[in-house]
Parts: C-alpha cells; structure tokens; sequence
C-alpha cells in the first residue's frame, strides 16, 4: 500500500492525501453520527484529470473507492465500511463554476460546488436554480446528482434528474466520459447520463454537470394554513393546482409534532396561530407577472379553502421576512428532531392521491406495534414524498425505542409498499437500504441492475456494500 499511496502523493500532491486519524476523522463518520467507519486515506483530487489518474490507480490495485460530497447523506452511502480497505475520494476541492450561458439557460459546473453557492451563481446571472435542500448550505452538485435529490421544489421543477442536461463522469477503469453539450434534444443511442444520476457513485464518479437554470419569478408569496387531516390538504392541493396550475412551486404538510419540536428547540420561532391544529400546510407561489398577480391567485385559493372549509385558519406572509420565517419552521423540523433526540426515519413516497389514507392506515398499525409513539410526519405532499418518521412515547428512552427499529421499519415499508410506494423517495438506499430493498424489487428489476453494476464496474470498486 505504500507504493499506492506514494504515487497518489505524486498526482495530486501530498498535502491531499489524508492518513493520519485527526485529518481523516471528519470525513468517515455519518450525517447523523450513528456509523463511523475506515478508509485507506482520504484523497482529494482537485481535477476531473487527477480524479480520473486516481481511479487509475485505484483499478491498477484493486482498490474500492468510496466518493464523497458534502456528506450530508442519510443512508450511509458516503461513508466507507469498518474494513478499512477503501479510499474515500472527496470531491470538494472540484467546486468551480466553468460557465454560465443565460440564453441557453444552462450552468456548467464541478460536482464538489456547494449547493447554496450555485443557486447565489445563477441568481447573480437573473436566473433561478430550483433545487432547494434544508442542507443547501454544505451539500454538493456531485452528491444531488449521485442520490437524484428531490427538495422542496419538485412540484414545479422535477428532481435533480429533470435539472440535469448533461454530465462528466470518470467511470471505473478511468476513462473520462464528457456529455457537458447542454442539449434538451439528443437522440443518439442509450440515456448513458441517466444511469449515473441517482446510482449513488456505484457506477462511477460524477465529476461536473451541465445545469439547467430558469428566469427569475417576479414574485414569490408564502401562506401556513392550518387544518384538520391529510385528506383536507389534498383537496387544497387540488384547488391550488386548478387556480394557480405551474406557479404552485412549493406544498409542504406538516404534523403538528413537526411545529411543537421547531418552536421548543428554536424558541424565537413562533406557530403565527392562536392555537395548534393536527396538521398545517405550506405553500408557495412563484409567479412571472407581478406581485400583486400573485398575491391575488393565493388569497383566491386560501378563501375558496376557508369557504369549502378545507382549513381553519390561514397566515399570509406580508414580506419577505415573514415568508422567511414560515420557512423557517418547515427546514428547521429535521435539526428539531436531532435536538429532542434519536428517532427512526423513513424517507419514503406512495402515490399522492393515497397519502391520507396511508397515514391513517399506517398510524394505527404504528401504534399496535409500538403504543404512545410519536409521529413526526412532513414532508412535499405535492410530489407524494413523506418524511414519516417515528419517535419514541413520552417518558421512553430513545436508545431503548431505536433497538424497536427494524421491527418499526417492517410496519412502514411494508404498508409502503401495500400502497405501491417507495421506500426511498429521495435520500437513496446507500448501505442502511441495501437489504431492504431485496424485500421490495421484482427479481427482474433486481437482476438488471447487477447487471448494469457488472458492465460498468466488474471488479466491485465504485462504492462498493451500497444499492446493491
């Protein structure tokens, strides 16, 4: 290993070879702290060319590579296994920004940029990047493409995929496949950009992206409005796409729990409602007009949801401070939940007409198995992704409930699937979901993608213990 390593030194230079714990530690532990685990070195590479010399070596080795963004994944797929054989590649240090073209409405950049500082790149250019994520601030281009994100936009805009034109990838052996080209129409053989998007670095190394970037809306208005059940928010969803149709941009449904942990952990956050109701809802309007045009078709659809007695009661975000703060209570609700303590998360989506009735359903089989848990349920209605996540009753220790998790995970996807879900909305399946997704995939599915995985990466070194 030595030779390995001293030839790393000399591509990409010493100083971004990590070895010694203190300087590796950051980058081997989970999101979520649950799992730490080891790596060889932590290489990082500043170049599509020196990533690519590095897989070089790697395959000459027979070395796994474990890629990595930001790390803020929820699945374990950006963090090696406890063996202690595999490098981890971070990508960070490719973080520029090669081109914006505002005609063409497209953004060419390296997998290591931060999301945040795409979106302040396009905005500096009139344009709007959609994709918008609680970890904006630390998450990179490089893993959204590897997980296929979704956020709080897909309702308007589509997943990470639908943003994505064209891709730079370093496949397994080491060759650089370039389609930076920024095309919306090319029919020449197989979707080869699709396979990497969404394979979670199995597949090879996304390097940079060709983006697609949208004009600026002219206005954006927020409203929280406040209801009984997840029924009665589908039929305002309903009402909202009839009278507003693409403006509708953002549909969050939170559970009260959600909004009782933010205002408890984040005391300067305040529920704008006299008092508490079972469910809430966030919207959002982005409109190309004016101001005034939109603020219009929201209060329409608020006052036809008061009239048919879909909501309670409803706040409308007079600035854009106040947009802000509405915000505030949706993206704080994942740290809330850290700050109370440990929980199990399910990231999962069913068709969007059956979210209430699978909330109701699955509640109760939640309470048969585990009585007095608590649900912490929210998550882009619109797009039929929930964040179903389960804490334990008051009074019980969470690292006693968290030893009920595989028995809690079985009620959840199976009902999931019951209703012709997914177990896996946008966070991916990493190494937490490997397992389980044999549980639900046709052994078709299942056998096409190993053989996509053995066509690709024969020797099993692009990320390997993770999807498959």
């Amino acid at each position: 290993m030595s030779d390995f390593l001293q030839a790393c030194r000399e591509l990409i230079g010493a100083s971004h070879v990590l070895t010694a714990a203190a300087d590796t530690a950051g980058y081997l532990t989970d999101q979520r702290g649950r799992f730490t685990g080891k790596a060889l070195a932590v290489l990082k590479p500043g170049t599509t060319d020196e990533v690519a010399g590095v897989v070089r070596l790697c395959a000459a080795h027979r070395i796994p590579i474990v890629p990595q963004g930001g790390n803020t994944g929820l699945v374990l797929g950006s963090v090696p296994d406890a063996s202690g054989d595999a490098v981890l590649l971070s990508l960070t240090r490719l973080n520029r920004i090669r081109a914006v073209d505002p005609i063409n409405n497209t953004m060419t950049v390296e997998a290591g940029c931060i999301l945040e500082h795409v979106q302040q790149a396009a905005a500096a250019a009139q344009r709007l990047f959609p994709l918008s994520l609680a970890a904006q601030g630390s998450c990179t281009i490089g893993g959204n493409l590897s997980t296929n994100a979704g956020g709080t936009g897909v309702l308007r805009y589509g997943n990470t995929r639908e943003l994505c034109l064209g891709l730079e990838v370093v496949t397994a052996d080491g060759d650089v496949m370039s389609s930076l080209r920024g095309l919306r129409k090319d029919n020449t053989g197989y979707d080869l950009r699709d396979l990497f998007i969404g394979a979670e670095g199995t597949l090879g190394v996304v390097t940079a992206a060709v983006l697609k970037l949208f004009p600026q809306p002219k206005a954006q208005v927020t409203a929280l409005l406040a209801l009984d059940t997840p029924d009665q928010a589908l039929r305002v969803l309903e009402l909202a796409q009839a009278q507003c149709g693409a403006a509708l941009t953002g549909f969050e449904l939170m559970s009260d729990l959600c909004l009782q942990l933010v205002i408890r952990h984040f005391p300067p956050l305040r529920l704008p409602f006299n008092q508490a109701s079972p469910q809430y809802l966030l919207l959002e309007l982005s409109d190309s007009e004016s101001e005034a045009h939109a603020s219009a078709m929201l209060e329409s659809v608020v006052g036809a949801a008061l009239e048919q007695e879909l909501i309670t009661d409803a706040v409308v975000a007079a600035s854009i401070a106040q947009s802000k703060s509405l915000w505030l209570l949706r993206e704080n609700i994942s740290m809330a939940q850290a700050h109370e303590g440990k929980n199990i998360k399910h990231d999962i989506s069913v068709p969007i007409s059956r979210i209430g009735e699978f909330i109701r359903v699955t509640d109760r089989l939640l309470q048969a198995a585990s009585p007095g848990c608590r649900m912490v349920t929210f998550g882009h209605l619109g797009d039929g992704n929930l964040h179903y996540n389960v804490s334990p009753p008051a009074g019980v220790s969470d690292v006693s409930f968290i030893t009920a998790q595989a028995e809690i995970n079985r009620v959840v996807h199976d009902s999931v699937d019951q209703f012709g879900g997914s177990i896996s909305a946008e966070h991916g399946l990493g190494a937490l979901k490997r397992e389980e997704i044999l549980r639900y995939k046709s052994p078709t599915e299942l056998k096409l993608m190993r053989s996509i995985k053995q066509a690709l990466d024969p020797h099993n070194l692009m990320n390997p213990g993770k999807v498959l």
